[in-house]
């Protein structure tokens, strides 16, 4: 007992210091990444650089000028950019984070048949990797019209495109992690009478966590992107994929607006794969292989 009460002390000392290291190395790389921005920016202004692309302040705009954007009002009559930017992200947060629970749900459920039988994985699979070399743009519009016509509303039209981009890597997990199991594993539970809902629920599905996880940090960002592509053909005006429409207009004359809604999409990204890393260290280290 007194070991486990001086153990804990010090692994949260240890947590503590590596959050520290970790927020010093994300601090430093930012300050690395911000000056190899402005030195490319400089020199290729400086020399006329032609390739890859034109540098000049419309296509590198100072970063600073970007982050200055947000706390600026567009026009006299708006509010400030961020305060419409974070409303924007809202509505898209909200798309794509019914995209991802439908493309966590769906490719589970789909990984797990194809997990239990050999035929439907031959069978199906190939059809599963298919579906993701069809660009989105061209099933975007599709989607938007077809559930139209039964009378779904435009938003949840966008979390079922945000939902196709995500679903494909929880399939591809769960495939692998439920037959990441212990064979000498399975055979026992076998040998003593446990059906496979039991087998999947007890053994195969706390054994397929990592890869699980691994996946969804994956669809978390993507679902982020399906969500914004969608909202275009869907003329939805109140997201990002909107907010984007409208600042590409006049990117000539205010590049740092839609570098600045960049920015905010790419922090709503890392948000939602932030609640995804979180989860993970809530529910893989209350896994049975862990507790014991």
């Amino acid at each position: 007992m007194a070991s486990v009460a001086v153990e804990r002390p010090l692994d949260r000392a240890a947590e503590v210091t590596w959050a520290k290291r970790r927020g010093v190395l994300l601090v430093g790389v930012f300050a690395l990444l911000w000056g190899l921005w402005e030195a490319i920016r400089a020199l290729g202004i400086h020399f006329g650089w032609q390739h890859p692309f034109t540098i000049d302040a419309t296509s590198m705009p100072h970063i600073h000028d970007m982050i200055h954007a947000l706390f600026v009002r567009p026009n006299p009559q708006a509010p400030l950019l961020v305060v419409t930017l974070l409303k924007a992200a809202a509505f898209t947060g909200r798309e794509a984070a019914l995209g991802f629970a439908m493309g966590a749900v769906g490719g589970f459920g789909i990984g797990a048949v194809l997990a239990h039988s050999r035929m439907l994985q031959r069978g199906l699979l190939p059809y599963v990797v298919a579906s993701q070399t069809i660009p989105i743009l061209a099933i975007a519009p599709m989607v938007v019209i077809w559930l139209a016509s039964v009378h779904v509303t435009a938003w949840v039209s966008v979390s079922v495109i945000a939902a196709y981009l995500t679903f494909f890597p929880v399939v591809i997990a769960t495939l692998r992690g439920l037959h990441a199991a212990d064979h000498s594993a399975v055979e026992l539970m076998r040998s003593y009478a446990a059906n496979r809902w039991t087998v999947l629920w007890k053994l195969r599905f706390p054994a397929a966590l990592p890869y699980l996880f691994s996946a969804l940090k994956v669809s978390a960002t993507a679902s982020i992107v399906g969500a914004i592509i969608g909202e275009q053909p869907s003329s939805i005006a109140g997201g990002l994929g909107g907010a984007i429409l409208n600042f590409a207009q006049y990117y000539s004359f205010q590049p740092q607006n839609l570098w600045a809604t960049n920015i905010i999409a790419a922090a709503l990204g890392i948000a939602f794969f932030l609640v995804v890393v979180g989860a993970e260290k809530l529910v893989v280290r209350r896994a049975p292989e862990h507790v014991a």
